[in-house]
């Protein structure tokens, strides 16, 4: 059983250095096809790693999304701090602050310039407002059910939600997930199209040499192994140099990147694709190839025979 095992073992490590060896002695070829292969990976790469970093830059937003609830004229400060501290003990609220009539008009009375005709006023026109910030996992529905219930006070005058921008921008990244699986899977098939190309001038090129193989008892699945691990060397390969690809625009990238994030206050630097994403694409990237490569001589090694 181990001595099948070691000949098994044998056979394929053959066949995975003899496939390296003909990418190495056609190095313009080899080098011209994992450059195709490689910008084909890059693109969903890039854009996975665009839409990350867009995610990382904004938080999506999860702290945008507030609530500012307007009391009535009438409702006193004792009764607004009882229902903030209401509002803190739900589970599905994040923060909740007092914003009273008082240090609205003074910040107002900053701010505005208006000082010396708001001391005309008699009274305070501004009502006590609570600033409610949702927990960051809360669901649309989730928000709207607050809103509902947060009207349904009767000290409330109104309620009011600025997430209609969030949820756009929400939806435009829904529409970049959605597009980054469509250009991967159109590019997935252009890969395992080029390794099938690639591998059909090989097979046609050492056609001789797999007639004779055949004719000395060599069979479809011996001969396609070594043909197998080329379009796995190829994928691997492309993979690591679409990462490469990817890793040199980010670093291109990151100065403006920073400079822009610097201007707004921000400390955000690009980040480049994590290990995970690294092991995913050299998978993707071995698959792909494999598949080509079995495409390509189930097609064509049957066509030769002896």
């Amino acid at each position: 059983m181990s001595g099948r095992i070691s000949s098994w073992s044998a056979r394929h490590m053959q066949a995975l250095l003899s496939s390296a060896g003909h990418l190495v002695r056609s190095p313009l070829a080899t080098i011209l096809t994992l450059l195709v292969m490689a910008l084909a990976l890059a693109m969903p790469l890039g854009l996975l790693t665009l839409v990350q970093n867009t995610r990382s830059a904004t938080g999506d937003f999860s702290g945008a999304i507030g609530m500012s609830v307007f009391l009535k004229s009438g409702v006193a400060e004792a009764k607004a701090q009882q229902l903030t501290g209401s509002l803190r003990a739900r589970g599905d609220v994040s923060a909740a602050e007092l914003i009273t009539a008082e240090q609205a008009l003074a910040e107002f009375r900053k701010d505005s310039g208006f000082g010396a005709a708001l001391d005309a006023l008699e009274e305070n026109p501004l009502p006590h407002v609570i600033a409610v910030t949702p927990v960051s996992s809360a669901t649309p529905a989730g928000i709207e059910s607050l809103r509902r219930y947060l009207v349904s006070w009767p000290e409330v005058e109104t309620v009011q939600l600025d997430s209609e921008w969030v949820t756009r921008f929400n939806a435009i990244l829904a529409v970049l997930r959605r597009v980054l699986l469509v250009a991967a899977t159109l590019l997935g098939i252009g890969v395992i199209a080029i390794v099938g190309n690639t591998i059909r001038l090989e097979i046609l090129n050492r056609r001789a040499e797999i007639e004779v193989t055949k004719l000395v008892g060599g069979t479809n699945a011996f001969v396609r192994r070594p043909f197998l691990y080329t379009g796995m060397w190829y994928g691997l390969m492309a993979g690591l140099t679409a990462w490469l690809i990817v890793a040199g625009a980010l670093w291109g990238l990151s100065g403006p990147a920073a400079s822009l994030a610097s201007a707004y206050g921000s400390h955000f630097v690009l980040s480049p694709p994590t290990a995970a994403e690294l092991g995913l694409l050299l998978l993707v990237g071995i698959s792909l190839g494999w598949i080509g490569s079995w495409i390509a001589t189930a097609v064509h090694l049957q066509r030769i025979e002896p």
